[in-house]
């Protein structure tokens, strides 16, 4: 009887420990996922910073270049775009798309030079510069936090109470081509 007593006190104690364990991963675990919507958060808040200053920008042009309704009228579509996308990739190539088309505005901004010396037009450049370099930084702190939970879910053992949970991966922020992965030009 004291044999069997402590083989179960021995078997009770394993799975304790068992059961702390997978509480300790299942914990972190969300604590990562948390985290990944906390960055995802913070890009969020900064493309809505940026679709903010589109229609003042566009505005601004519009006195100064009103004749060229056509690229500005691509901002316009590409914002709407980017404002109305779900999801990561879909916002991926929203963003990038938008990011193609002010680069095409900031261009033909290159023609008016009574454009380039307006103060309020020169406020929104900075801004939108600001913004741009808040989005990359966003942007590459979502990534890194997606990589760190798409790992731990990867990996052994907690792969296991991963999908017994269902945890699954999250999609990184990428950008499709090359001609989005640069920022638009936004120096006069």
């Amino acid at each position: 009887m004291g044999i069997a007593l402590i083989a179960l006190l021995i078997v009770l104690g394993i799975g304790v420990i068992v059961l702390f364990w997978c509480i300790g991963i299942y914990n972190g675990l969300v604590r990562l996922r948390n985290e990944v919507k906390n960055a995802w958060a913070q890009i969020d808040v900064q493309l809505k910073r940026r679709h903010d200053l589109i229609p003042n920008l566009v505005e601004t042009v519009k006195g100064y270049a009103g004749h060229e309704k056509s690229t500005l009228e691509a901002v316009v579509q590409a914002r709407s775009q980017a404002v109305g996308a779900q999801g990561v990739a879909n916002q991926a190539r929203a963003e990038g798309q938008l990011s193609q088309t002010l680069g095409k505005l900031m261009l033909l901004v290159e023609s008016y030079p009574d454009l380039k010396a307006n103060q309020n037009f020169l406020a929104l450049q900075e801004e939108l510069t600001s913004t741009e370099n808040k989005i990359g930084f966003s942007r590459q702190f979502y990534n890194d936090t997606v990589m760190k939970y798409n790992t731990r879910i990867q990996s052994f053992p907690p792969n296991i109470v991963a999908g017994m949970f269902g945890f699954g991966e999250s999609e990184f922020f990428e950008l499709e081509d090359q001609a989005q992965r640069e920022a638009p030009q936004v120096k006069f």
